[in-house]
């Protein structure tokens, strides 16, 4: 089922490999008929993740960058709907030669050479594939295929895991293997018999459960890999490891270890879990809720950056929730709720919803000098906040909420504008790693100890710069600009201890070994305001 972690055991099977001396990557194949992740919705498919060469993909790539410690691009990250336009554009090109396409062979051979070329692109030893969806659904069939006569020409190269859920109703106490056993089957159906199994459930796997998934399924009790629920995803290699997974890899591989090194991951992991003192960062938003769950996914790299930049300084996040809708209606509650933090994050999001009520946080942020980040929309808004209560442009606002608002502080960039006039909006927005030159003496150049960096974009709307003069007259600090185009991309405020705004999105080049310059000293500020 979905959700079970197939995306954490590829990203930490993959860090296992990498440490043992190999070059990895890993892939993503979405069955979705989107030819991308851009026009998803993140409430049900969480957050859209955005490589370096501008691919708006699964959160999945987000997890592969962070335990790798390496950029995921664009080749490694497919759809159904890219798969099948491919082979369609090819058709349409007389590229196979007046045979009749169908979907067999030609989707699954499409995939195979689009693994390949990840493979020599990347130089890897080990390619990791996740293939999205659950098995026995009709909609992964075609890539189930594809891995079917990737293992039929070559046997010795590839091996299967299943990861599965084992579920213990309460009323009944006990681990059920049943739901596993029918997966495996769904499995053999698809002419797949799985090398291994990762079976994720709420405790670990005890011997009688595996005895049993032995016999049923076909499958050795040692690759029967127990992965119960952990307080920290990090954890997930170490735990892995536990059960020697990697050293029975390669052996079924007939390879070597080359080295063995999680040292670094270990200590990371240990300041995630032992790190018992707080910082208490709210995020203002929108994308939270699907019915009475609330669903954390569409700011997961966000989520993580925060973590990331928490345990650097032995610190536990406490990650609050804080409806921007509420605080239009609730002014005091607004205060109440953001007077208990440490420090305030207004993340990326599009449309007016909450949008008035994201503004009065940030207001609250700007007068009560707590810190603050803005992230992109986070940026756009604390521009609107600043021009009308400080700079005094009266219903300053974003062309994106209000065409017709006398003060446009933000409006739809002028490469955008004719692809929104003839609807072309998948893959349009500016996406991916631009240039960004940072201001001497400010907080951005301060946090990133140098002059020019490189940051990840998502969007469509920027900065007015007819009225960047009148701003910064007022006090606006602009700290950080692209070269080339003069794109607006930081903010700041003087006299605060920490008021800043991208308009790109740094969440998505954090990693655990390494968080992000602006996320860690944000949190160095929240914990000098906590004191």
């Amino acid at each position: 089922m979905s959700g079970i972690g197939k995306g954490i055991a590829a990203s930490s099977t993959a860090r296992i490999l990498k440490s043992k001396g190999y070059r990895t990557t890993c892939v993503k194949i979405d069955p979705y008929l989107n030819v991308d992740a851009g026009t998803m919705n993140p409430i049900e498919h969480g957050e859209v993740f955005v490589t370096e060469d501008g691919m708006e993909a699964d959160q999945d790539i987000g997890n592969y960058e962070r335990f790798l410690d390496e950029d995921i691009l664009a080749l490694n990250y497919m759809t159904s709907g890219s798969v099948y336009l491919a082979v369609i554009e090819r058709e349409r090109a007389l590229g196979y030669d007046g045979k009749c396409v169908q979907m067999v062979p030609h989707i699954p051979e499409e995939v195979i050479r689009r693994l390949n070329l990840v493979a020599r692109k990347a130089k890897a030893d080990f390619i990791l594939v996740e293939i999205g969806g659950t098995a026995g659904e009709y909609e992964n069939l075609l890539f189930l295929e594809a891995a079917r006569m990737m293992h039929l020409k070559h046997p010795e190269n590839v091996l299967f895991m299943l990861v599965s859920y084992l579920p213990i109703p309460d009323k009944i106490g006990e681990m059920k293997t049943k739901p596993t056993q029918h997966a495996v089957r769904a499995l053999n159906s698809a002419g797949i018999q799985p090398d291994f199994i990762i079976a994720r459930s709420r405790v670990p796997l005890d011997e009688p459960r595996k005895q049993k998934l032995s016999v049923f399924c076909n499958v050795h009790p040692g690759d029967i890999i127990s992965a119960p629920d952990i307080d920290s995803i990090y954890q997930v290699p170490l735990n892995f490891e536990k059960e020697r997974l990697g050293a029975k890899i390669l052996k079924k591989f007939g390879i070597k270890e080359r080295k063995k090194d999680l040292k670094d991951w270990g200590k990371m992991v240990r300041r995630a879990i032992f790190s018992k003192k707080e910082v208490t960062i709210g995020i203002v938003g929108k994308y939270f809720g699907t019915g009475k769950f609330t669903l954390s996914d569409s700011y997961l790299s966000v989520i993580e950056a925060i973590k990331h930049a928490a345990w650097h300084f032995s610190r536990k996040p406490n990650i609050l929730w804080l409806d921007a809708e509420v605080y239009e209606k609730s002014p005091n509650r607004m205060k109440e709720e953001l007077g208990t933090l440490d420090g305030i994050i207004v993340p990326g999001g599009f449309g007016s919803r909450g949008v008035e009520g994201k503004i009065k946080a940030i207001g609250f942020a700007r007068k009560n000098k707590k810190p603050y980040l803005g992230l992109c929309y986070g940026m756009q808004l604390a521009v609107i906040e600043f021009a009308r209560n400080v700079a005094g442009m009266k219903g300053a606002h974003s062309t994106e909420v209000n065409r017709r608002t006398k003060y446009p502080v933000i409006d739809l960039m002028a490469e955008q504008k004719e692809k929104v006039f003839k609807g072309k909006i998948g893959g349009t927005m500016r996406l991916g790693a631009y240039a960004c030159r940072l201001k001497e003496n400010t907080i951005a150049r301060r946090s990133y100890g140098v002059r020019t960096i490189h940051e990840r974009h998502r969007h469509r709307y920027e900065f007015n710069s007819n009225l960047q003069k009148v701003l910064e007259s007022k006090g606006l600090v602009i700290s950080g600009v692209n070269p080339e185009s003069g794109l607006v991309e930081i903010v700041e405020l003087k006299n605060h201890p920490f008021f800043l705004g991208t308009q790109f999105h740094p969440e998505f080049k954090s990693r655990p070994l390494e968080p992000h310059p602006l996320f860690r000293e944000f949190i160095k500020a929240c914990l000098s305001y906590r004191k």
